[in-house]
């Protein structure tokens, strides 16, 4: 061996102490990760957990080194929630990061100093959870779904899609504000396009047939989808409802067409979980949540599933389809 490639190597070597000394004493933060699901192998949701962990190296964070998660699936039930809720606080965490009101509310109930970082929280300010967008104020922070006003979007795009819609069911979750909100967005638009709506609790199965079987009773009805962790917990019922009855359909979010549904317009909630490893990041780095702005979706996707249109028999009018930032053939 060459006399410099031996120091080169010695050095080396004795640097690999040296390291992982350094390593050993890098101060290791616990991330707390909370997100209301009803099954382990949820598509959506573990599409926005990879892209909040995959952004953490980016920013200096790295799993067994001076970073620890402790990721945790509860289903939408309170009991459930509660749970979960209590192991994370349990185990000291600098940061939860969670999603949707469902599990927003009882975590910011049991802890008002741990920071939140929350997405896809539809009115954080309506819900108590902060008190301005600008300056939450408390302990959580995060990133909005939507304004209220999108959901009168929905209303106009199933009047677009089928002229001679004269009815639509609302799927929503009336035990919390954002399914009262939601619905009461759509209820206004709707009687400005001659549309009368009526809501169904998206929280029963039971209750979700039975409201779409009232649909079809009458002629030129169709179903509006909101958001929540309760009713995309019935995901697949309500698109295998709306297949079966042969009805137009407009929903909140993606993963809905990617599973074969019709029509959705929402925000690009993959790209709010990569935002809020910056937000987990900055505070981790010493500031307060209460003082980073509550961020709102720049940009709103149309995604068409032209298959289920065909199955469904319907011809989508060429300003929709031109309009469609995605369309799935």
């Amino acid at each position: 061996m060459r006399r410099r490639e031996f120091i080169t190597l010695l050095g080396g070597a004795a640097a690999w102490p040296l390291a992982a000394r350094a390593q050993q004493g890098e101060r290791v933060r616990r991330i707390g990760v909370l997100f209301p699901v009803s099954a382990e192998d949820d598509q959506e949701y573990n599409a926005r957990l990879a892209a909040f962990v995959q952004a953490l190296p980016d920013l200096g964070w790295f799993e067994g080194r001076n970073l620890q998660l402790d990721i945790r699936r509860s289903k939408p039930a309170a009991a459930d929630l509660r749970k979960h809720i209590a192991e994370l606080l349990a185990a000291a965490p600098d940061v939860i990061l969670t999603s949707g009101g469902t599990a927003t509310a009882p975590l910011l109930q049991a802890t008002r100093s741990v920071p939140i970082v929350f997405t896809s929280v539809v009115d954080p300010v309506g819900a108590g959870f902060v008190k301005r967008l600008s300056r939450p104020g408390g302990n959580a922070t995060g990133f909005m779904q939507f304004d209220y006003s999108l959901s009168g979007k929905w209303v106009e795009l199933l009047k677009q899609i089928a002229p001679g819609m004269m009815h639509a069911a609302v799927i929503r979750d009336p035990s919390i504000t954002s399914g009262i909100g939601q619905f009461a967005v759509i209820q206004s638009v709707a009687s400005t396009v001659g549309m009368e709506v009526v809501p169904i609790d998206g929280r029963d199965a039971g209750e979700i047939e039975r409201g779409v079987d009232d649909v079809t009773r009458t002629p030129n009805g169709g179903l509006i989808v909101t958001t929540s962790a309760a009713v995309n917990a019935r995901r697949d019922l309500i698109i295998s409802l709306a297949a079966r009855h042969r009805l137009p359909i407009v929903y909140p979010r993606r993963i809905y067409v990617d599973r074969g549904g019709l029509l959705s317009y929402g925000p690009d909630v993959i790209m709010a979980s990569r935002q809020a490893a910056g937000y987990v990041d900055r505070i981790l780095k010493g500031e307060n949540p209460a003082d980073l702005p509550v961020q709102a979706p720049t940009k709103y996707e149309l995604v068409i599933n032209l298959k289920t249109a065909k199955a469904l028999g319907l011809e989508l009018p060429a300003s929709v389809l031109a309009r469609a930032d995605e369309v799935i053939e």
